[in-house]
């Protein structure tokens, strides 16, 4: 099922424009490289309109949130809208404070979304108008598991049906939905949670894929979910076999990515449908 999405990356190169948090802009843009896109790290008001429009989507990331990038983030939004340029959202830490929080919902409330990323708690907090994010990292009390797994699956798809967006819910186990249909990928290492921003990495990754496969949204970030994934547990092998540690681990993440191919993503891919 990944083939095509990955050989439409290869052959077009995607440049995505990425309005991200300073905390990891520059893993974004090498993971970017890695999975076959281009980035371009613009957030001025006064360049993010024009560069959005040379771009093959955008990439929206609120960790770092000032009121300078909000505007350039509204005006990116509305411009990529116009173009129909898939735009990706990562709601970073979305109910763990008043600005984060209504800033997620003025972004919904202005820009059309193709994806929205987030872990569970970030995600119910669109849902709900709050929630219980514990800094950037999901609630104890939301983390999906097999006996809640039915039922994470059934609100994923509702809220695609409200939002319009495929929804992508990042935690031990993956959850990719539209209003119809959703994919469990149960790929990944719990390492992965050492490092600060494998999360904004793999929504770097869908806006990369979303930019190439803008007919099939939904394929194009399962097949990324599953490449960050993937790659993690392939670079914990890695790291394990040479004795080494987290900040190796997360350069491991960036040569995996680099080194998969379709039939690589195929053979270790952990996916079903529902």
């Amino acid at each position: 099922m990944f083939e095509k999405i990955i050989e439409n990356v290869s052959s077009t190169t995607p440049l995505v424009h990425c309005i991200t948090n300073y905390v990891t802009v520059n893993d974004c843009a090498n993971v970017l490289l890695a999975c076959g896109g281009s980035p371009i790290m613009a957030d001025d008001k006064n360049e993010a309109e024009e560069i959005t429009s040379i771009c093959k989507s955008l990439y929206i990331n609120i960790g770092t949130l000032n009121d300078r990038t909000i505007i350039s983030m509204l005006k990116a939004g509305r411009k990529a809208n116009a173009l129909s340029h898939p735009v990706i959202l990562d709601p970073v830490g979305a109910g763990a404070s008043t600005l984060r929080t209504d800033t997620t919902f003025t972004l919904l409330a202005n820009i059309r979304f193709s994806v929205i990323r987030g872990n569970i708690s970030e995600i119910r907090t669109l849902a709900s108008g709050s929630g219980t994010t514990k800094g950037v990292d999901a609630d104890i009390s939301d983390i999906v598991t097999e006996e809640s797994l039915d039922e994470a699956v059934a609100f994923a798809k509702a809220l695609s049906a409200h939002t319009h967006a495929v929804i992508v819910i990042t935690g031990a186990i993956d959850i990719v939905a539209d209003s119809k249909k959703a994919f469990i990928i149960r790929n990944g290492h719990p390492m992965m949670r050492k490092v600060s921003g494998t999360g904004c990495m793999l929504t770097a990754v869908i806006a990369a894929f979303c930019g190439a496969n803008q007919n099939n949204i939904l394929g194009a970030a399962a097949a990324a979910v599953c490449m960050m994934g993937l790659s993690g547990e392939l670079a914990h092998i890695r790291v394990t076999e040479n004795h080494a540690g987290i900040s190796t681990y997360r350069t491991c993440i960036i040569d995996e990515i680099s080194k998969m191919d379709a039939d690589s993503l195929e053979k270790g891919a952990k996916i079903e449908s529902r």
